[in-house]
């Protein structure tokens, strides 16, 4: 079984890009967001961020080298 601090460092990439679109999430909805309370994502803060939060882990993910 891995270790904690191992499971960390492979996936360094995915945290890293969870937290940057998470903080991007919520600006966005802090900012842009939708007054209305209609759109599905950018109504709620919670959905924004972690809406964000996925796609900036799977955009990050872009950039990880394969073995």
């Amino acid at each position: 079984m891995q270790s904690f601090k191992t499971l960390i460092q492979k996936n360094i990439l995915y945290i890293i890009g969870a937290i940057a679109g998470a903080i991007g999430g919520f600006f966005y909805w802090k900012t842009i967001g939708c007054i209305s309370g209609t759109c599905k994502i950018t109504s709620s803060p919670i959905n924004s961020t972690l809406y964000f939060a996925l796609l900036g882990s799977l955009i990050f993910s872009l950039f990880k080298k394969n073995k």
